[in-house]
């Protein structure tokens, strides 16, 4: 992929899932819209993760590990963007025998590890930190949560050990979008303070607004500083599509025709505001 900003990225990124949900007739889709700046940051080509999208397997690559699998059809659409397979692929998501499967799937190049039951990924990444460290390599690890996924014990466990462990390139980011399958997180389960809490577990936490990209960046690729990092995102369920912004119903539904071409509008409407706003900011430095 040629040199592409993360704003537009995060765009394309939701264009595809969209198209990829209705066309398969599957769900989770506000999942995925609410974690698509958070990828665009992340693999953004210049100053995203270490990854050789031509050797996806090359032993220094960072790595990065959605836990919440479920939101899979973001994370097909970034890595497809990015170069790790042909962006025509996508439109095989769902479908029989094919490789880009509802959950999330190592047989997809740049997915390093498949995850559905949550609360899996985190204690993956949190052993594979300790085995690199043990060999003398530097790369680092990043696992993506859901905010309704803090009810599994297996994370704190994990977060606790990692911490007692000094594996200061691990980095957990929290998809803090207070909805989880058929209510709000506090409804289901009230975690309470969740930044007092990863603080007690050892962890040097930041609080950031989950759809700024600057503030994402600086969160996500602060130095190491000896102990791991947890980046709260705050973000918006089906963050760019009206309808679906906050709507706990989108957990599990399908646009229809009609939703897409409006959804598909919207995100398009979204880019052209963008690209004019960036293009007066441009005018008036150069005047």
């Amino acid at each position: 992929m040629n040199s592409m900003s993360s704003p537009l990225l995060a765009q394309r990124i939701r264009a595809h899932a969209l198209r990829m949900v209705h066309a398969a007739k599957a769900s989770h889709i506000a999942s995925a819209l609410s974690i698509a700046d958070i990828l665009a940051v992340l693999y953004e080509p210049e100053q995203g993760l270490r990854v050789r999208p031509d050797a996806p397997h090359w032993s220094g690559r960072d790595r990065f590990l959605l836990s919440k699998g479920h939101a899979c059809v973001a994370v097909y659409a970034a890595l497809a963007e990015r170069g790790f397979f042909p962006v025509d692929e996508l439109q095989t998501y769902g479908r029989d025998f094919a490789r880009l499967m509802n959950h999330v799937s190592h047989q997809v190049p740049g997915v390093e590890f498949s995850t559905g039951s949550l609360g899996h990924a985190l204690p993956f990444g949190v052993g594979k930190l300790l085995a690199a460290r043990l060999r003398g390599e530097t790369w680092r690890c990043v696992v993506l949560l859901s905010d309704g996924e803090l009810n599994e014990g297996s994370n704190w466990e994990a977060l606790m050990f990692a911490a007692h462990h000094g594996l200061d390139r691990l980095t957990v980011v929290v998809d803090a979008n207070g909805l989880q399958s058929l209510t709000t997180t506090a409804a289901t389960l009230d975690m309470g303070d969740l930044a007092a809490k990863f603080s007690a577990f050892g962890a040097r936490v930041s609080d950031v607004d989950g759809h700024d990209h600057a503030a994402l960046h600086a969160a996500l690729f602060a130095p190491a500083r000896g102990r791991p990092t947890v980046v709260i995102a705050r973000t918006t369920k089906g963050k760019g599509v009206s309808f679906m912004e906050n709507q706990v119903a989108w957990h599990y539904r399908s646009p229809n025709d009609a939703q897409l071409a409006q959804a598909l509008g919207e995100i398009a409407d979204a880019r052209s505001r963008s690209e004019n706003s960036v293009d007066g900011r441009r005018t008036l430095t150069d005047n």
